[in-house]
C-alpha cells in the first residue's frame, strides 16, 4: 500500500523526466484504432511546408482507411502524400487515402507515406505541440496532438530513447501533384 508521501515522491520523479509523464498522452483510441504519437519536425523560418508522421494500429477485424488530415493552427492546407522512387529520383504525390489493415498497422514516416502541411502559417518549433485531426472512413474524425521533434528527426523521441536524427532533404523532391 502506498502512502501519500510515496505517491508524492513518485509524482515528483515523473515530473523530473521530460516527456515521461506525457507518454500516454501520445496514444489516442478511436474504436479499434490506436493512433500512436503523431509528430512533425521543426521547420526553419520561412518554410512553406512541413510533414507529419504517425502510426495507426488496428486491433479490429475490419480494415479502415486514413482519408484526410487537418491542422488549421499551423497550415492552410493538409494532404496525405506517398513518396516514390523512380529512376533514382524521389517524388511525392497526393493520395486519397491509405489502408489501415485489420489486425495490422499503418506507419507514416520520413521517406514514405506522410501528412503534408502546406502553406504554413508559422514555423514549427522543437518541443511544441499543435492540434490536428485525422479522418478515417469508418472511425471518423479523431482529434490528435502533433509533437514537434528536432529539425532532422527520423523518428519521434520517446522517453528514455535518444533521437536518431538524420535530415531528410525535401528540397530534392518533385513536389508536383501528379
Amino acid at each position: 500500500m502506498f502512502s501519500l508521501v510515496r505517491i508524492a515522491a513518485l509524482t515528483a520523479c515523473f515530473a523530473l523526466v521530460p516527456g515521461l509523464a506525457l507518454a500516454h498522452d501520445h496514444i489516442v483510441k478511436a474504436g479499434s484504432l490506436e493512433i500512436v504519437h503523431p509528430w512533425s519536425r521543426a521547420t526553419p523560418g520561412g518554410a512553406k511546408v512541413a510533414a507529419g508522421y504517425v502510426t495507426v494500429n488496428n486491433t479490429g477485424a475490419t480494415a479502415d482507411r486514413l482519408v484526410a488530415a487537418a491542422a488549421d493552427e499551423v497550415a492552410a492546407k493538409v494532404e496525405i502524400h506517398e513518396v516514390a522512387m523512380k529512376d533514382g529520383v524521389m517524388s511525392m504525390k497526393r493520395v486519397d487515402g491509405i489502408a489501415v489493415p485489420a489486425g495490422g498497422s499503418l506507419t507514416l514516416k520520413p521517406g514514405s507515406w506522410h501528412i503534408m502541411f502546406m502553406d504554413m502559417k508559422r514555423p514549427l518549433t522543437q518541443g511544441e505541440v499543435f492540434a490536428g485531426s485525422l479522418t478515417f472512413e469508418k472511425a471518423g474524425t479523431v482529434a490528435v496532438k502533433f509533437t514537434v521533434e528536432a529539425l532532422g528527426a527520423t523518428a519521434p523521441t520517446m522517453p528514455g530513447k535518444a533521437d536518431p536524427a538524420a535530415p531528410m532533404d525535401h528540397g530534392g523532391m518533385d513536389h508536383s501533384h501528379h
